[in-house]
């Protein structure tokens, strides 16, 4: 019988790719004839490459949501909505982790199946600190002594301060020429260079995995106040030292922090060879009886409700989904209009270059909404 290949692309790290090489090998168990073949990027060209490019190779492509802006104006993506039972993609709006599955919708359709949730969450060495911090100015604190890591390359850089101007009452991209009014956003960037600067200037070159990595190899670094979570390094026996994740601190008026949600999503490529069967491997991937069994014990971070209130698998990851679960249900969505990722792309830099150099926070913010602004007419 002749054997029907589908190829899909992902992420480098244990996260992204074990749990899709798992559920590979498990579908072609039970269909033989169909042979999964994943490949992968660095976790920077994951939110960087075209998705127009990716489609024209892969049949399944693990996605960043700000991408379904562009898959709603131009046809490089299958609207799962109309190929997958109703009943189905029921099951998984109503177990949503936070907006997961409606960050995938954009135009009246659905681009992806939420499989992965995530958001920034704190994280720190139990063995190294008896209490996290509650609040930011107890954060401040901890970092002048040294013990306080984060990450600050440009797209964290951004996705922080987002979550600031969130939190101090900003609305992102409401107005067409002024991304968020600036004394929201003049606030936010102060805050958070007062808190880089507190820190190791190595935050500034390493993303979460690299902070994560950085937390639990040595005896110095105790707490991350927000990065993107990673149930992987809450697991016995993955990194030298295991760490507890958590909550985000207020701040100092006991406002809270919402930050931006990421989790990714599993799409289909418009022009798959293989439509049926790459619809069918997602629906398996994408199952509640997957999520919660071979995705997560493979080292995936399921984004199916059941998997995250399954209390065998928040016993494997140390806690982590019960930790984080409230964080992941009230962050927000960053905007997703077709030429948001041009923001993205080009605002991340000025506020890393700000936070690392200081300067005027108003004429960063008049390069973001001169950026924003060219967002805006942006959409191929």
């Amino acid at each position: 019988m002749a054997q029907i290949r589908v190829r899909g692309i992902a992420w480098d790290h244990t996260r992204g790719m074990l749990p899709l090489l798992a559920t590979a090998q498990r579908y072609r168990e039970l269909h033989p004839t169909v042979q999964i073949e994943w490949h992968t990027r660095s976790l920077q060209a994951f939110g960087d490459q075209p998705i127009e490019q990716l489609a024209g190779q892969f049949d399944l492509l693990v996605i960043d949501h700000p991408f379904v802006g562009y898959a709603a104006r131009h046809p490089v993506l299958l609207p799962l909505d109309r190929w997958l039972p109703a009943s189905f993609l029921a099951d998984q709006a109503a177990n949503s982790v936070g907006a997961s599955y409606a960050s995938y919708e954009m135009g009246g359709h659905l681009w992806a199946l939420p499989i992965d949730a995530a958001t920034p969450v704190s994280a720190w060495r139990a063995d190294l600190l008896d209490e996290p911090p509650a609040r930011w100015d107890e954060v401040l604190h901890l970092a002048r002594r040294g013990h306080v890591a984060l990450p600050a390359i440009p797209i964290d850089s951004l996705m922080h301060f987002f979550m600031l101007c969130t939190a101090l009452g900003g609305e992102l991209a409401a107005d067409p020429a002024v991304f968020v009014a600036h004394e929201h956003g003049a606030t936010a960037l102060e805050l958070l260079r007062e808190l880089v600067c507190a820190c190791d200037p190595a935050c500034l070159t390493r993303n979460p995995i690299a902070t994560y990595e950085a937390l639990a190899a040595g005896d110095r670094l105790a707490y991350c106040p927000f990065a993107y979570g990673y149930s992987n390094y809450a697991r016995a026996g993955y990194a030298p030292h295991r760490l507890r994740f958590g909550g985000l601190v207020t701040l100092d008026d006991g406002t809270p922090l919402r930050s931006t949600l990421g989790g990714t999503g599993l799409a289909v490529a418009a022009t798959t060879a293989a439509r049926d069967v790459a619809l069918d491997y997602a629906r398996f991937v994408a199952d509640p009886a997957t999520q919660r069994g071979i995705y997560v014990a493979a080292g995936g971070q399921p984004g199916h409700r059941s998997a995250w209130l399954d209390p065998a698998v928040d016993g494997w990851c140390g806690g982590f989904f019960g930790g984080t679960l409230a964080t992941l249900d009230a962050a927000h969505v960053r905007p997703r209009y077709a030429g948001y990722l041009h923001l993205q792309d080009h605002g991340g830099p000025l506020v890393q270059r700000y936070l690392r150099d200081g300067g005027a926070p108003r004429g960063v913010l008049e390069q973001l909404d001169a950026r924003y602004r060219e967002s805006r007419g942006h959409h191929d």
